[in-house]
């Protein structure tokens, strides 16, 4: 079965060589720290990633403004009197650890080596590529039909009130009731094939843009390598390089060369229904990896 990361190709490629995690802790958790006394270590709970010493830090737990009685927004609440939060808040616990346990020495490993850099700029990689632009040009077609649909139906809609609205005075109760019904199940079951293609619109999207991510992939790996890279960095994030190191350029003539389209499936088909046309990695040769209606122009 195939898996389809739920990410846009350009983001998705620059996650795969930049990750930054926040942290709010000495271990990025936020919840706790660690007060060093003497030779003791001790485990201060609920710190928030606190500085160390165990204690509060100063207008901690007092909101610098609040919204007063009244629901007023702007004015400032009272202000506590002095005491009153530590008369009502336990002191910090400070509790002992257990003892360190032994960590054995490490070895000498084998030194990296030499780092040579490569820049890629995956928004002009993207930009250009004429498989997205083949993606892009399906996807906004019909998200545009779709668009069009939506708001024939809710004309309709208002045209179905306004009938129901005019003709209500001569109108029995059970018939006003029944026309009621019958316009609300309509609502409802068009809300429900709506919602429906618009879920099947974005699978097909995530689907095109994961055969580009796939051979984009491939691709920036083989250009690295030619060039003797073993890093490569998005430009976004690199302040100041010389163009030698750049090789956008040559990822993106690659991937027009040997990627112009990408297999779409036939418009509201489910991937679920699409996907197992397609032959699984290692499988035996289908008869044809696409459907008779070639869903790469689909429309």
């Amino acid at each position: 079965m195939l898996h389809i990361r739920l990410t846009r190709v350009a983001t998705a490629l620059v996650a795969t060589f930049a990750i930054a995690l926040p942290l709010d802790g000495p271990l990025g958790f936020g919840t706790t720290a660690f007060a060093q006394q003497g030779n003791q270590q001790w485990f201060v709970p609920n710190q928030g990633g606190g500085q160390g010493s165990g204690q509060r830090p100063p207008g901690a737990g007092q909101p610098a403004q609040q919204r007063p009685p009244d629901g007023r927004p702007g004015q400032t609440a009272p202000t506590p009197q002095p005491g009153a939060e530590q008369e009502n808040e336990p002191p910090p616990i400070q509790v002992q650890l257990p003892p360190m346990p032994n960590i054995p020495a490490i070895g000498r490993g084998t030194a990296p080596t030499a780092a040579v850099i490569g820049i890629i700029g995956f928004r002009d990689v993207m930009r250009d590529s004429a498989a997205v632009q083949h993606l892009e040009r399906v996807h906004s077609e019909r998200r545009d039909k779709l668009s069009q649909d939506v708001q024939k139906e809710q004309n309709i809609w208002r045209d179905l009130q306004q009938q129901l609205a005019n003709q209500r005075a001569t109108m029995a109760p059970e018939q006003i009731r029944a026309k009621e019904r019958d316009l609300q199940e309509r609502v409802t079951n068009a809300q429900r094939q709506f919602r429906d293609r618009t879920r099947i619109l974005g699978e097909s999207h995530q689907y095109g843009a994961a055969q580009v991510e796939r051979v984009t992939g491939q691709i920036l790996r083989q250009v690295a390598e030619s060039r003797g890279m073993n890093i490569v960095l998005p430009r976004e994030q690199v302040p100041l390089s010389t163009p030698e190191f750049d090789i956008t350029d040559a990822v993106l003539e690659q991937l027009n060369k040997v990627m112009t389209t990408v297999v779409i499936p036939p418009e509201n088909m489910p991937l679920a229904q699409f996907a197992p046309t397609v032959a699984a990695p290692g499988a035996a040769p289908a008869t044809t990896t696409r459907p008779a209606a070639a869903p790469s122009t689909a429309r």
